[in-house]
C-alpha cells in the first residue's frame, strides 16, 4: 500500500494525473454514517446566478429577472435515468435575507456533475390561486425536498418546500407528475389535529426515502402496526409526522397534540443554535439516517472548533423498530464550509445547506446550497467508503 501511495504521489508531482491534497483523518465516522462525501474537481459552484433570465410573473404582473441574486438550496430526483436539479433562485440583489421573492428553477444532468440543461423560466413560483396568495405572496417558495413515489402505477413527484408570505413561513407541499407543472397543496398540516398547527412557523421536510432494485423511492415504514410514509421536519428541533398520501400529514403528538421533539439543539456542539433536516431520510442495513444542516452558536455555548454562525451538516441514525427513537448521531458535521464560495457571497459566516441526495449509478449525489449564494455538488462512493468526513481542523494554504 505504502508503495503504490507513493507511486501516485510522484505521478502527481510530475503532472501526470490530476490530483488533490489527501484529505485530514481527523474525523472518522461510524460505520452506520455515509461518507466521505467528495467535492469533485474543478466542478463547483454547480449553478450560479443567470442575470439575464426573465420570467412574466403572475404574483407581480411583469417580467422580472427572477434568479438574478442568488441560486442556492437545492432538491434533487432521478427520472429517465437523468438527476434533476430544483434549486432556489432569487429575483432582487438590492432586498436583503427575507426580502426578496423566491422561485424554483429545474435543471438536469446526466453524470450528476456537469449541468447538461437549465431552463430559462422557473417551474415553481408563487402563481395567483387563492392558496398561493395567502402562503406565498409575496415571499415565494423556498428550500425544496422533492421525492418521487409510485401511485396509481405512474411517477408522482412530491415537493416539500417553505411557503413565505412575508409574515409566517410554513412547510407546504406541492406534487408533479412531470416536475415542470405543480400543485400547490397549501401546508403539510392544514387540516391535521383540527388545524392546531396549520399556522405554525414551520419548515423543512425530509421524507423517508428507500433504495430497491436501484431506484430511490418514497418508502411507508412501520409505526405502531401501520405502514405509514414517514416525514421528520423542524428547523430549530426535529419532529416527525405521518401521511397515508404524502399530501396530508399528522404531526407525532403526545396526549395533549403537544408536538414532541425528537431531536434538540445541543449547548457546545457544531448543531447549538439549529436541527434543520435537510434531504430525504433513507432507510438503510443500519436504520433510518437523516441528514440535517446545524448552525453553530456564537461564543461559548458553540462549538470551538468552527465560526460562529456557520452551517455545517450532520447525520442522526434511527431505529427501524421505533422511527421516533434516535440511536445515533454526530458529534462532528461529516460537510463542513470549506471552499472560498462556502464561505462568501450573501451568508459570508460559511454555509453548505444540503437539501438533495439522490442514488445515481451507484453513486450518492449531495447537491447543497454554498453560502446561500450557489449550489455546490459531493459524491459518496460506497464502494470507496473513506469513513472520513471533512476535516475538523483544515489546514491553511502554503504561501
Amino acid at each position: 500500500m505504502i508503495k503504490s501511495f507513493s507511486y501516485v504521489a510522484a505521478l502527481c508531482l510530475l503532472g501526470a494525473v490530476s490530483c488533490t491534497p489527501a484529505a485530514k483523518t481527523d474525523n472518522a465516522l461510524p460505520e452506520w454514517a455515509f461518507g466521505g462525501f467528495e467535492r469533485p474537481e474543478g466542478v463547483n459552484p454547480l449553478i450560479t446566478p443567470n442575470q439575464e433570465s426573465v420570467f412574466a410573473c403572475p404574483m407581480k404582473g411583469e417580467e422580472v429577472k427572477w434568479e438574478f441574486a442568488d441560486t442556492f438550496n437545492p432538491a434533487a430526483v432521478v427520472k429517465d435515468g437523468k438527476i434533476y436539479i430544483l434549486y432556489r433562485a432569487e429575483d432582487d440583489p438590492t432586498a436583503g435575507i427575507g426580502g426578496r421573492t423566491s422561485r424554483i428553477g429545474l435543471a438536469e444532468t446526466a453524470d450528476g456533475i456537469t449541468i447538461d440543461s437549465r431552463r430559462a423560466t422557473p417551474v415553481m413560483y408563487p402563481d395567483t390561486t387563492e392558496i398561493s396568495q395567502t402562503y406565498e405572496w409575496k415571499g415565494g417558495c423556498e428550500d425544496p425536498r422533492v421525492v418521487v413515489a409510485q401511485v396509481d402505477g405512474k411517477p408522482l413527484y412530491v415537493m416539500t418546500y417553505t411557503g413565505w408570505n412575508n409574515r409566517t413561513p410554513r412547510l407546504c407541499i406541492a406534487t408533479s407528475e412531470d416536475l415542470q407543472t405543480w400543485t400547490h397543496h397549501g401546508p403539510a398540516f392544514l387540516d391535521a389535529l383540527d388545524g392546531k398547527y396549520k399556522d405554525l412557523a414551520c419548515k423543512s421536510g425530509s421524507i423517508v426515502t428507500e433504495v430497491k432494485d436501484g431506484v430511490q423511492r418514497a418508502a411507508k415504514v412501520k409505526i405502531n402496526g401501520e405502514e405509514k410514509y414517514l416525514m421528520y421536519w423542524g428547523e430549530a428541533w426535529v419532529c416527525a409526522a405521518t401521511s397515508d398520501d404524502l399530501v396530508h400529514w399528522e404531526p407525532y403528538v403526545d396526549a395533549d397534540k403537544n408536538l414532541i421533539h425528537l431531536i434538540d439543539t445541543r449547548e457546545g456542539y457544531f448543531d447549538s443554535d439549529l436541527t434543520e433536516c435537510g434531504p430525504p431520510a433513507v432507510i438503510t442495513d443500519n436504520g433510518i439516517l437523516l441528514f440535517y444542516n446545524g448552525k453553530n452558536k456564537s461564543g461559548e455555548k458553540g462549538d470551538q472548533d468552527y465560526p460562529a454562525k456557520t452551517y455545517a451538516a450532520g447525520q442522526i441514525l434511527f431505529s427501524l423498530d421505533n422511527p421516533y427513537e434516535a440511536i445515533g448521531r454526530l458529534d462532528k458535521p461529516f460537510f463542513r464550509p470549506m471552499d472560498d464560495f462556502e464561505k462568501s457571497g450573501q451568508y459570508v459566516d460559511g454555509t453548505v445547506f444540503i437539501e438533495g441526495l439522490v442514488y445515481h449509478n451507484d453513486k450518492w449525489y449531495l447537491y447543497y446550497g454554498c453560502a446561500d449564494s450557489m449550489v455546490g455538488v459531493a459524491v459518496y462512493d460506497p464502494a470507496k467508503r473513506s469513513g472520513y468526513g471533512d476535516p475538523v481542523k483544515q489546514e491553511q494554504p502554503q504561501k
